[in-house]
């Protein structure tokens, strides 16, 4: 089946007190876009990218893109005012009869095996969500109050969040929700019944400087991607 990963590159990285945003960062003197990108393409030869990025770094994702061979692979579009309408507008590029993977550019550390257990999830159930266990303890907020939660019922959702073509499309024709925080959101408000696969403790999501340097560290015990 055709394979196609939406790449959301939209943001603006505030939190990393930074000149460019997060996704422009070098990491082992690469971007951490890059490493998004190499991971899909090296799992899938075959695969269609479509960067999703800020308007004002359209030409910083094309040259990303110029980086990889078959750079005909890869479209770059802008996002829109929130990830719910960055998403879709990819989604306009999208044909039917395809498993799309949503993912976030600064996830970077994404393994070959968890885009291929979600791309066999996926054909299998229709949708396959990465998740991991919490470690710490969770309280729920109630005004000046709180209670513990069982932190055994509780996972943590990662990307890629990965569908068939068909889901994605018919969850985002409706109108953009406040409680639209993933795909995976949009996908049950539309009455899809969505599936958890275990996701990665080290495919985190680099927003503070801290995560930058995990992330080096990470990548430096394991087999480069060329």
């Amino acid at each position: 089946m055709k394979k196609i990963a939406i790449i959301v590159a939209g943001g603006v990285g505030t939190r990393m007190a930074a000149t460019v945003p997060k996704q422009f960062l070098q990491l082992q003197n690469k971007p951490v876009l890059w490493h998004s990108i190499a991971a899909f393409v090296h799992t899938f030869p075959d695969i269609e990218i479509i960067l999703v990025l800020h308007p004002q770094y359209l030409e910083e994702g094309k040259t990303i893109a110029s980086s990889f061979a078959g750079t005909h692979h890869i479209k770059c579009i802008a996002g829109g005012i929130t990830r719910f309408h960055s998403v879709k507008n990819g989604l306009a590029l999208v044909d039917d009869n395809s498993i799309v993977f949503v993912h976030d550019a600064v996830r970077c550390l994404l393994t070959q095996q968890l885009i291929t257990d979600c791309y066999n999830q996926a054909i299998d159930k229709g949708s396959a969500i990465p998740a991991v266990a919490a470690t710490d303890s969770i309280r729920i907020a109630e005004g000046e109050s709180s209670r513990i939660a069982d932190r055994n019922n509780i996972r943590m959702v990662q990307t890629p969040q990965t569908f068939k073509s068909s889901i994605l499309h018919t969850a985002f024709m409706q109108d953009y929700q406040l409680s639209f925080t993933d795909e995976a959101t949009v996908a049950e408000a539309s009455g899809q019944k969505v599936f958890l696969i275990d996701g990665d403790y080290n495919n985190i999501k680099i927003t503070r400087p801290l995560d930058l340097f995990i992330a080096e560290k990470i990548l430096d015990e394991r087999q480069p991607i060329s």
